[in-house]
Order: structure tokens, then C-alpha cells, then sequence
């Protein structure tokens, strides 16, 4: 397994987080140095990410930016964890890092809000149905490459069968569970699955139907990831480009007013699933 070349995305937002807090104390980082007992060079590096903090740094840190919010100071100290590698990096170097920073975000999460409007959600696909996504790259991806996202997407499958799964809840427009990827069985046997997995008691699933007209954020894919505390929640949207991350206020303000918008739209949990019933009975 290839090393870590950079900090991942929960090891940089702890890094800005801590950042966010000096300078809102108006404290230098020469200050901070001098505090902390290290260099100015250490501070930069951990306010990037690149180096950890320990528990007693970080509330020593805390005190002198006077921040006395202790869930997130707890919150952020348990960012700060060494932790056993997870599943995912088994991919590192293999896949993006960004996928992996995904997988990672989402096994902290303590509740996961997801908005799709042409594709099924990826923690919702069947294995067939994300085959016949992931043959619909350009450019085409290598069959290796494939069976490595598959195998990849099907392990962060697993956190929803966990002994302590995050709640889930996903509002999936009319037009993905209409598009057929990989046929009219491969969609058939999703929609079955779509419903079998709106029984579970962790995830809700919402349809948003063609009927009721546009809203804020059509076309976009919103992750919405949230951390033990709101101020920790960070948004996971699609580019041209991949994966970007987003955690600033104003930001995760903007895409909960979507989400709250597309939900409000959505049809309740027992008619969503009437809805996707239909859907498979005329395949």
C-alpha cells in the first residue's frame, strides 16, 4: 500500500478549523507558536494538515483563542486521534484521493443527507447498475480500473449495514430512477433494491417527481456529511473535474436550504415508495 503523499480532507479541515479559531482570537502564529512550545513552522503545518496536535496542545490552543464551545473543541480533539487506517486506504494510490477522503468522511458522519437529480446514489447502487455507470466514462475506463471502483463503491456500501450506521436520507429525482443504465433489468432489479433498502430503519428515501416542476440545485449532486457538531458538516459536490469538498458557513447554510427545498418538494417516505413500485412494475 503506497504512503500518504498529502493530508486527508478530515486531517486539512481540522487543520483550518484550528486556523479558523486562532485568527478569529486574533492571535498571531508566532503567538500560537510560542504557546504550543514549537516552532512557527510546526503551526503552519498543522493549520495545513500535514502534522497532528495532541489533546493537551489543542485545549491548551483553545483556552488562549477563548473558545469554550467544548463539544466542538471535544469534537476536534477527536479528529486529532491517531486512528487505524480504515478500509479505504487499501485504495490509495489505486483510486483518487478525493474517493478516498469520501469514504473516510463518510464513516465519521453521524448523519449523511444526499440529493441526486440523473443518477441513483452511489451508497444505493446496485452492483450492476454502478458496472453500467462506471462503463459510461470518457474517456473509457480500463476494466481493471472498473472492477476497482466497484469494489471500492461496494465497501462504502457497508456502512449503512454497520452495528451503528449513520441515518441516511436521500431524495433521488423521477429522472434518475427512469434512466436505464445497464437495461431494463438491471433498472428493474435497482428499483427493487431501491425499495428493499427504504424498509431499513436508517434510511429514508424520498422521491422529488417530474410533477413538481423546478427547484433550487437542479443538476446537482449534494453529499451532505454531518460531523458530530454542525460547525464540523461538510458538503461533498461533483465537478468536471471530481469531487470537491465544501465546509465554509455560508456554503453548508446554502446547500441545507437545498436540501430542506428538494425534501419539502419530495413525496412522503410511503408514497416515494408507491412511486418507485410503479416504476417497476411497467418495466
Amino acid at each position: 500500500m503506497p504512503p500518504r503523499t498529502s493530508p486527508t480532507e478530515r486531517r486539512k479541515r481540522l487543520g483550518a478549523e484550528l486556523r479558523k479559531m486562532r485568527l478569529a482570537a486574533d492571535v498571531s502564529a508566532e503567538s500560537a507558536a510560542g504557546l504550543l512550545g514549537v516552532d512557527r513552522s510546526k503551526v503552519s503545518a498543522i493549520e495545513q494538515g500535514v502534522r497532528t496536535i495532541s489533546e493537551e496542545r489543542l485545549r491548551a490552543l483553545a483556552c488562549h483563542c477563548d473558545c469554550a464551545d467544548e463539544p466542538y473543541i471535544s469534537a476536534l480533539i477527536e479528529m486529532a486521534q491517531p486512528r487505524p487506517r480504515g478500509w479505504w486506504e487499501r485504495y490509495r494510490g489505486v483510486l483518487s484521493a478525493a474517493l478516498l477522503d469520501i469514504a473516510e468522511l463518510e464513516a465519521h458522519s453521524t448523519r449523511i443527507r444526499y440529493a441526486q437529480s440523473v443518477h441513483i446514489p452511489g451508497m444505493l447502487q446496485t452492483s450492476d447498475h454502478a458496472l453500467a455507470v462506471f462503463r459510461f466514462v470518457i474517456p473509457a475506463l480500463p476494466e481493471q480500473q472498473v472492477a476497482v471502483r466497484l469494489a471500492h463503491r461496494l465497501e462504502r456500501q457497508r456502512l449503512l449495514d454497520g452495528a451503528s450506521p449513520p441515518a441516511y436520507a436521500g431524495v433521488i429525482h423521477e429522472a434518475a430512477l427512469r434512466m436505464q443504465f445497464g437495461g431494463r433489468q438491471v433498472t428493474r432489479a435497482q428499483l427493487d433494491y431501491l425499495i428493499h433498502m427504504s424498509e431499513r430503519d436508517n434510511v429514508t428515501l424520498l422521491v422529488l417527481p417530474f410533477a413538481a416542476g423546478g427547484f433550487p440545485g437542479a443538476g446537482q449532486t449534494i453529499n451532505y456529511m454531518e460531523g458530530t457538531v454542525p460547525r464540523l458538516d461538510t458538503v461533498q459536490v461533483d465537478s468536471t473535474h471530481g469531487p470537491e469538498f465544501v465546509h465554509a458557513e455560508a456554503q453548508l447554510s446554502k446547500y441545507r436550504a437545498h436540501l430542506d427545498w428538494m425534501e419539502q418538494l419530495s413525496l412522503s417516505p410511503t408514497k416515494s415508495r408507491d412511486f418507485i413500485h410503479h416504476l417497476a412494475r411497467e418495466l
